[in-house]
């Protein structure tokens, strides 16, 4: 399996209407703490759901994957180490993944 194939954004949706719930308005606003993504092929494995919300959606309650870890794992099954992508800012050491991310190995194969 070569290709990753990968589908989501930057942020979920509420699950609650802001302001008065009308005919007009019944949109969702931004939620960056819960959001859902999808991914298939590439070494990772399949049928897993990773990480679960509380029964109001609003906070993770199981494994929460920050975006560093994301990136960490998707440059690993790149066959990239994420650790060695850094580079020297104003006497800082930057990197993707910062200096938190690690490889989630419970979603890969």
């Amino acid at each position: 399996e070569d290709t990753i194939v990968i589908w989501g954004g930057e942020f979920g949706r509420t699950n609650y209407c802001q302001g008065k719930l009308t005919g007009t308005n019944f949109g969702r606003d931004h939620h960056p703490r819960c959001f859902s993504l999808w991914m298939a092929g590439g070494g990772y494995k399949g049928g897993v759901t990773y990480g679960e919300t509380g029964p109001l959606g609003y906070n993770i309650h199981e494994n929460p994957m920050h975006v560093h870890d994301f990136h960490a794992t998707l440059l690993h099954q790149m066959g990239i180490d994420h650790e060695q992508l850094t580079y020297r800012y104003q006497g800082r050491r930057f990197r993707l993944t910062d200096v938190h991310g690690q490889v989630v190995r419970e979603i890969v194969s």
